[in-house]
């Protein structure tokens, strides 16, 4: 195993980058496309530089697949996608600003409204069952509420 190390060239780092990028197109993630331009740069390092050992090889595919990865999670977060529903995933905060009738009171600062389909926890002022409440936040799982005056 250690004599194909030594004969490493330019062309397998290539390879193996192709490679990583083909299995990242079929594997969930982003983890294999940072590890194949890793290795398409150490291929591309080899080519100008033939002369390196395969451990100094090895070092230079580590240390660019880190900063592929750092550099790409870096990109990504300063470039949101843009989208007409950023409140998909977090239907708590869809419910911000509306306003709903409790079907039972709130006790001790907690107590629950039927929104839709479904109830949800709520959190606010003590009230009586029919008080209008709107939703002004979320807390985990809980809808924050105010009583509406």
């Amino acid at each position: 195993m250690v004599e194909f190390f030594k004969e490493l060239v330019f062309w397998h780092w290539w390879i193996l980058a192709v490679a990583l990028v083909v299995l990242e197109i079929m594997a969930p993630g982003v983890i294999f496309l940072w590890l194949g331009i890793g290795a398409g740069l150490t291929g591309l390092v080899l080519f100008v530089q033939p002369d390196l050992a395969w451990e100094t090889q090895l070092m230079i595919f580590g240390v660019l697949s880190v900063v592929a990865g750092i550099g790409g999670r870096m990109l990504v977060a300063t470039r949101p996608l843009a989208t007409d529903e950023p409140d998909l995933n977090r239907r708590g905060n869809q419910y911000i600003g509306r306003t709903f009738e409790l079907d039972a009171p709130i006790v001790n600062g907690v107590g629950k409204v039927k929104v839709g389909d479904s109830n949800w926890r709520i959190v606010g002022d003590d009230a009586p069952s029919g008080t209008q409440v709107q939703v002004t936040g979320v807390e985990g799982a809980s809808l924050r509420v105010e009583i509406v005056d």
